[in-house]
């Protein structure tokens, strides 16, 4: 999926990968940028997708058109790739078509594996529609009953971010900003912020209601009132005992961890080792409630991070599956 989203030009903003179907939610580029991409675009485009020797190929055939001056030909090559790239339906069909040869291989089996052809959504590009329509597909593992916290799910983007992944924390940041130029150590900077709002949302959106289908009345899977007010008391900030589930960067890379006083003591006394710029010790950990606790080292990236993070005009958002 994400070597598909780097090749075609998309931006997944979140996603749920669900026993037997997926949903996305896609920013889609504007189709007649995608068509001009230039040579060196198209070709580090293709690295994302293929290995080296395709890519050597691609180059060199890319050179002799244009040696022996024939502009057309060249054009022609990468038209090849640009036909395929900030298409919807083309992201789709190479992501539906790569699992199934993937799940075919392992499987031993032949054959087509999806049932049908995916359904899209056209979705307004403001916050409020993209945080409820992200809030829909992070919360199906909960309206399916599989967990009780959305974070337990790791095959979903907002886990996934929790989980530290720098990929799913620009997705999700995506819905709070509506700038087209902030990079991705932006997003990494406004995760605590991002977190909370969403966090906030997804417990709005999700609590439990009153749902009536043909005459009766039943209570759909869902976060308890209780829950969604404790939410709120804690301004969307994960509670400790929830981010402890995950591989906490400041429990190794902290270096000291403590209460602010006791953190301070340990500067003064080591003040020699961190240069004189440093004017104070004690740093507030972030992305969760911890109960005041403070830390000397002040991490900026996948504060609370999983085991292992994969790679890694006026758009249109969608939401898609099979």
């Amino acid at each position: 999926m994400r070597k598909l989203e780097a090749f075609h030009g998309m931006r997944i903003v979140t996603y749920c990968v669900m026993t037997n179907h997926f949903h996305l939610l896609i920013e889609e580029p504007d189709r007649e940028a995608a068509q001009s991409l230039d040579a060196e675009t198209i070709l580090k485009r293709l690295g994302f997708l293929y290995d080296a020797t395709i890519v050597r190929t691609v180059r060199e055939e890319l050179k002799r058109a244009r040696d022996s001056g024939d502009a057309t030909r060249e054009e022609k090559i990468l038209n090849r790739y640009r036909r395929r790239m900030g298409d919807l339906s083309g992201f789709m069909k190479d992501l539906k078509q790569r699992y199934s040869q993937w799940h075919n291989r392992r499987q031993g089996r032949k054959g087509t594996l999806w049932e049908d052809r995916f359904k899209s959504v056209l979705v307004e590009g403001d916050s409020k529609a993209l945080m409820t329509m992200a809030a829909y597909i992070d919360l199906n593992p909960i309206r399916a009953n599989m967990v009780s916290k959305v974070e337990e799910y790791r095959w979903c983007g907002y886990a996934s971010a929790v989980g530290g992944n720098h990929w799913a924390r620009r997705g999700l940041g995506r819905i709070l900003t509506t700038s087209d130029h902030v990079s991705g150590t932006d997003f990494e900077e406004k995760w605590p912020e991002t977190a909370a709002t969403y966090r906030l949302w997804l417990y709005h959106e999700g609590r439990t209601r009153e749902i009536s289908e043909e005459g009766q009345v039943n209570r759909k899977k869902a976060f308890s009132q209780g829950e969604v007010e404790k939410e709120e008391a804690r301004k969307g900030k994960m509670p400790v005992v929830e981010a402890i589930r995950h591989r906490v960067r400041y429990m190794t890379d902290g270096a000291v961890l403590g209460s602010e006083r006791f953190v301070n003591q340990v500067f003064e006394r080591n003040r020699a080792l961190f240069g004189k710029r440093r004017e104070s010790g004690a740093r507030e950990m972030r992305d969760a409630d911890w109960n005041g606790l403070c830390v000397i080292r002040d991490l900026q990236r996948e504060v609370i991070a999983s085991e292992s993070s994969p790679p890694g005009g006026s758009l249109f958002k969608r939401s898609s599956g099979p």
